[in-house]
């Protein structure tokens, strides 16, 4: 009898491995596609205030971390981060999340240039950026043949977009503190963990650079966040950060928030 269920099992397992690899696929798509338009204005849980009164406006713009996917609330770092600055203080907060899954810095070069837009930026206390990782892995595209000289050629690119928002953003708003939130290496327990690691922190330390030279404007690291314990801070898909992961993050921006 036990022999006549070896089959049916080996089917049972393949299937089940078949459905894994679709999954992962699927979550792949889900997080590289390219957007379709922006997003309208969101205040999820966030008090509103009117014209006039005390409050601190936050403007969140890029791909999908900007979004929290991988979180399950759906909050992300950016949902954290208004809670725990509501802790400190009695100010109301007023968020704008405009970040769009699968963005990458020449459509965010794009859509910060949008009227309404530039509304919510004129008006911002403090703006969020979360960019460049579309750019740098496409996909998946990047990890299947690792070269060097590639890579250079989509950092060039990327960091001639990041000059463009930044300069758009400081045009629009002289007075708002920029933070933007580095890359961390989701790969960093596969194969070829020492070359995208080096990869990630060449891209961030070319990004900080730019950052650098636009003032009130913050370069936030979060490679160290993920490092050691990766596995512990991601979501299921291995890209997006987890809950935890999401907290790590809010938590250093938080750290950075004077007001």
């Amino acid at each position: 009898m036990r022999g006549k269920w070896v089959p049916f099992i080996a089917v049972i397992s393949g299937l089940s491995c078949l459905l894994w690899i679709v999954g992962l696929g699927w979550s792949l798509y889900d997080y590289f596609n390219e957007p379709k338009k922006s997003p309208a204005i969101e205040t999820p849980d966030i008090e509103s205030a009117e014209e006039g009164k005390d409050r601190f406006d936050i403007v969140a713009l890029g791909d999908s971390l900007t979004r929290g996917t991988g979180d399950p609330t759906g909050k992300g770092y950016v949902g954290d981060l208004v809670e725990n600055l509501k802790k400190k203080s009695d100010r109301k907060m007023l968020l704008s999340n405009f970040g769009i899954k699968g963005q990458t810095s020449a459509q965010l070069a794009n859509q910060v240039k949008q009227k309404e837009l530039q509304r919510q930026i004129k008006k911002a206390d403090i703006i969020l950026i979360t960019i460049g990782g579309n750019d740098l892995f496409r996909g998946g595209q990047t990890l299947e043949n690792l070269n060097i000289q590639d890579v250079k050629k989509l950092e060039e690119n990327y960091l001639q977009n990041l000059k463009g928002i930044l300069s758009n953003l400081r045009s629009a708003n002289s007075e708002a503190t920029i933070f933007l939130i580095g890359l961390y290496n989701p790969f960093i327990e596969l194969d070829d963990a020492k070359l995208t690691s080096k990869i990630v922190r060449d891209w961030n330390y070319e990004s900080a650079e730019v950052s650098a030279k636009y003032p009130k404007t913050v370069f936030v690291p979060t490679f160290d966040l993920f490092q050691l314990k990766a596995d512990d801070y991601l979501y299921t898909d291995k890209f997006h950060p987890n809950a935890k992961g999401y907290q790590l993050i809010a938590e250093r921006v938080a750290s950075l928030i004077t007001w």
